[in-house]
């Protein structure tokens, strides 16, 4: 299945007292690498947000979701100033006052601006309620972000499949000229053998060259490179229409046929065929670019 790495979806709606915004960004990543920034309010529903993107398909990327709250109203919160904290950070800031010699406007609005100082509580059982009233919002963010990544996904497809028509049309032209390039070698092999053995007065065995240019001929012989370039084709076809995640599959096959498609330029005898695997290298590495964005 294709999806991109690469998406942004947001929704907001307020439920019950609470009016909630959630919003989720993912670029590429390697694995899936997803963080939640919530307000300490809801902290204990973090890891339960991060397995509920992952149980909905997302496999890759660095994921970022955001979730907002705000309290409409605040029936059930208990506000409680933590003491120990307030103090150690007024002591800092009177610190930075000495040192620095600035100006003394630490006021109670001031410290106050620290949100860290104060620790708001809620009641225990409100934790499945808000979960709840939070996933009503997010199933909205993530059905749009999921939609969005399946449909550049598909487009990045598009553009990948002609790359492979492309390759496959160098591949054909390639297979057209195979034969006709191993027996102008052979040709030319045992000319050159024939020239040397008579330059230096050599005695000249027929049957031991025939069996030698044969034998060179077979190592430049591009047949089974060919054939597994074909059998690769298949496998893209195969991993595309498969719904798992496509995108490591499809790296590791590209390396195969980039692999192939370096041997025959290595055994490639002619400046036809070394032209040919430089555009077929040249769009293995347009689309090696392209799925590093796909799930």
């Amino acid at each position: 299945m294709f999806k991109s790495m690469t998406a942004f979806a947001r929704a907001r709606e307020t439920v019950g007292s609470k009016d909630i915004t959630a919003e989720i960004k993912s670029v590429n990543n390697r694995y899936l690498d997803c963080t939640v920034k919530i307000s300490r309010l809801y902290g204990a529903l973090e890891d339960k947000i991060k397995q509920y993107i992952q149980a909905n398909g997302v496999s890759r990327g660095k994921v970022e979701i955001h979730i907002n709250v705000d309290l409409l109203e605040q029936e059930g919160l208990t506000m409680n100033l933590d003491t120990a904290y307030a103090r150690s950070y007024i002591d800092a800031l009177y610190k930075l006052r000495d040192t620095f010699d600035l100006k003394d406007d630490i006021t109670v609005c001031r410290v106050a601006q620290n949100k860290d100082i104060f620790n708001v509580k809620k009641p225990d059982d409100d934790i499945e309620r808000d979960w709840n009233d939070i996933k009503t919002v997010l199933d909205k963010a993530l059905a749009d972000f999921i939609e969005r990544r399946s449909i550049e996904g598909e487009n990045l497809l598009r553009n990948i499949r002609e790359k492979i028509e492309n390759i496959k049309g160098y591949v054909k032209l390639i297979s057209a000229n195979s034969d006709k390039d191993t027996a102008e070698y052979a040709k030319k092999l045992e000319e050159r053998i024939l020239k040397f053995l008579g330059d230096n007065s050599i005695e000249i065995d027929k049957q031991r060259i025939l069996t030698e240019v044969a034998i060179f001929a077979d190592k430049i012989a591009i047949d089974e490179e060919l054939v597994r370039l074909d059998s690769h084709f298949d496998a893209f076809e195969d991993i595309v229409k498969s719904n798992e995640p496509a995108g490591r599959k499809l790296d590791f096959l590209l390396q195969e046929m980039n692999r192939e498609t370096n041997t025959i330029g290595s055994k490639a005898s002619n400046a036809d065929t070394a032209h040919l695997v430089v555009n077929i290298k040249n769009e293995l590495e347009k689309i090696r670019e392209q799925i590093q964005n796909i799930e």
